[in-house]
């Protein structure tokens, strides 16, 4: 069972959130919160496995939420997805730098919210696709400094895979194209987790896209 923290200020919202997990029968709403401190403190409390927060939100932003989180040691296991009434604006950046599993707009399918949800809980990332064909689009537009020195820390095959990592593949996808296992997938992500002190595949997204590693498709 997965169990699911709410945080939005609108109660209509958290309301329709928790209708559509509740109606899962291999998830549940714990918690919820009004504001990003809250979602915290409850998140000690209820130990979830994800949470939905929502980026803007009276008396503490989603974003110092997952600031929050990354910081608790007791908190390692959650993965926080990002809630946003817009395709893409400039908080998409902060969220996966400091730490979010996902970035949804709200008006996303229920099918597609509820495969999101599971696919944090099951250590992967996910992104809307208009939120991440503008990420890209962005990422063109203005290109981030380069960060060689952390490239050359990783093995030839494991910055292979943190490249697909950021091409959106997932441990199982990668182990079919690279001819290995799942699990041999899995540890090299895990180790280029660790050799780049990233917090999860979103992480290695950002890093992917800020070292050169991978190049948005216009710029290659």
């Amino acid at each position: 069972m997965i169990r699911v923290l709410l945080a939005d200020d609108q109660p209509l919202m958290r309301g329709g959130f928790r209708a559509l997990i509740d109606a899962e029968d291999d998830m549940t709403v714990v918690a919820e919160a009004a504001d990003g401190p809250a979602a915290v403190e409850l998140a000690l409390a209820h130990r979830p496995e994800v949470a939905l927060i929502d980026v803007e939100m009276p008396g503490g932003d989603g974003i110092e939420a997952v600031r929050a989180v990354a910081e608790r040691r007791e908190l390692a296991g959650l993965r926080v997805v990002m809630l946003t009434n817009y395709s893409f604006d400039s908080y998409v950046f902060d969220a996966l730098r400091a730490g979010a599993a996902g970035y949804l707009v709200k008006d996303t399918e229920p099918g597609e919210l509820l495969r999101c949800v599971r696919a944090a809980a099951a250590g992967e990332t996910l992104l809307s696709p208009a939120i991440a064909s503008k990420l890209v689009a962005e990422y063109v537009a203005h290109p981030p400094a380069r960060l060689a020195g952390r490239v050359e820390g990783l093995t030839e095959r494991e910055s292979e895979i943190v490249a697909l990592v950021a091409r959106g593949l997932s441990n199982g996808e990668i182990a079919e194209r690279l001819y290995i296992s799942p699990a041999t997938a899995k540890t090299h992500v895990h180790r280029a987790m660790m050799k780049l002190a990233v917090r999860d595949r979103a992480g290695l997204v950002v890093f992917a896209y800020e070292s050169g590693l991978v190049q948005p498709k216009g710029a290659e």
